[in-house]
C-alpha cells in the first residue's frame, strides 16, 4: 500500500523542482512629451466661458502606472490674426497650464501653441470648431432580453451645407462620434446611450456634452478610444500603435511629442437619471 503514495510524491517533487522563475527585460524607453490641450468654448452660456487648460505630461516605461506631470515648461497661446499672446502658467504638480488672462477663442480665428521644454520648442495651430445646441432630452426605458435598462435619447440638429464632426461625451469615459452624410445634412439627429443598475445608482447626476470637432480630430480621437478599449489586458498582450496628433517639435522633428492641440464649441447639460414607472 506504500508504493501507492510514492508516485504522487514524487511527481510534486518534480514539479517544484521545475519551477522557473523568468525575468522579462522591457527596455526603457526616452520619455515623450505628451499635451492635452482640448480646448471647450461653451458658446451657450452668458456670458460665454472656455476651459483653455493646457496639460503636459510625461511618457514612462511600461510597467511604471504612474504618470508624470511637467512643471517646468513655458506655454502660450497665439492670435495669429493680430499676434497677440496669451502666456500660461502651471498650476499643480500633474503639469496643468491656465491662462494669466481670461481667454475666450474667438470665431475664424488661428492660434497657435507654442511650449518649451528642455530647450526644444513644440508648436501646433488650431480654429475653433462650431457645434449645435442640443434640442431635446428624453429619458425612456427598453428591455434588453430580461433586463431592464434606462436609455437617454439626446437630439440636436445638424449644421447645414457642411461636413460636420461631433463628440458626445456621456460622463464616465463614454463616448460616441458622429459624422454627418448626404441624408443627414441640416437634421436633426438623435443618439441614445443605455444605462442599467451595474452602470450606476439611480437617481445619479450626469453631465451631456456635445463639441464640434475637426474631421482630424475625429480620425484621432476614434484611433484613441479603440486603442483604449483593446488595451485592457496583462503585460503580455499587445501594446497599441505610437498614436501621433497634430503637435511637431519645431527644434528635433525625431523627438517628436504626443497629443493633441483642437478647439471645440461645447454645450454642457446636467442630467439627473431617475428611474422610470412602467
Amino acid at each position: 500500500m506504500k508504493k501507492i503514495f510514492i508516485l504522487p510524491i514524487l511527481l510534486v517533487l518534480v514539479l517544484f523542482s521545475c519551477e522557473k522563475v523568468i525575468d522579462v527585460d522591457v527596455p526603457s524607453i526616452e520619455p515623450k512629451l505628451v499635451v492635452d490641450a482640448t480646448f471647450e468654448v461653451f458658446f451657450n452660456e452668458t456670458p460665454v466661458t472656455a476651459d483653455t487648460n493646457v496639460k503636459l505630461t510625461l511618457t514612462s516605461d511600461f510597467f511604471e502606472e504612474e504618470i508624470k506631470g511637467v512643471t517646468n515648461a513655458s506655454v502660450f497661446v497665439t492670435n495669429l490674426s493680430d499676434n497677440t499672446i496669451i502666456n500660461y502658467s502651471n498650476v499643480d504638480i500633474e503639469g496643468n497650464y491656465l491662462p494669466d488672462t481670461n481667454f475666450i477663442p474667438e470665431d475664424n480665428v488661428t492660434y497657435e501653441l507654442s511650449i518649451i521644454y528642455n530647450n526644444e520648442t513644440y508648436k501646433s495651430v488650431a480654429s475653433k470648431i462650431k457645434s449645435s445646441p442640443i434640442t431635446n432630452i428624453e429619458q425612456t426605458s427598453r428591455t434588453f432580453f430580461v433586463d431592464e435598462v434606462l436609455e437617454l435619447k439626446v437630439s440636436f440638429v445638424d449644421i447645414v451645407n457642411e461636413d460636420n464632426f461631433y463628440l458626445f461625451d456621456f460622463s464616465d469615459s463614454s463616448f460616441s462620434l458622429i459624422e454627418d452624410r448626404l441624408f443627414v445634412d441640416g437634421e436633426e439627429l438623435t443618439i441614445s446611450e443605455f444605462y442599467d443598475d451595474e452602470d450606476l445608482e439611480l437617481p445619479s447626476t450626469i453631465d451631456i456634452k456635445l463639441s464640434g470637432i475637426s474631421k482630424k480630430y475625429f480620425t484621432y480621437f476614434n484611433i484613441l478610444t479603440n486603442q483604449a478599449a483593446a488595451g485592457g489586458g496583462g503585460p503580455f498582450e499587445t501594446i497599441p500603435s505610437t498614436l501621433l496628433g497634430n503637435v511637431i517639435n519645431a527644434t528635433e522633428d525625431a523627438n517628436f511629442p504626443l497629443g493633441y492641440f483642437h478647439i471645440s464649441e461645447t454645450e454642457i447639460i446636467p442630467v439627473t437619471l431617475e428611474e422610470i414607472e412602467n
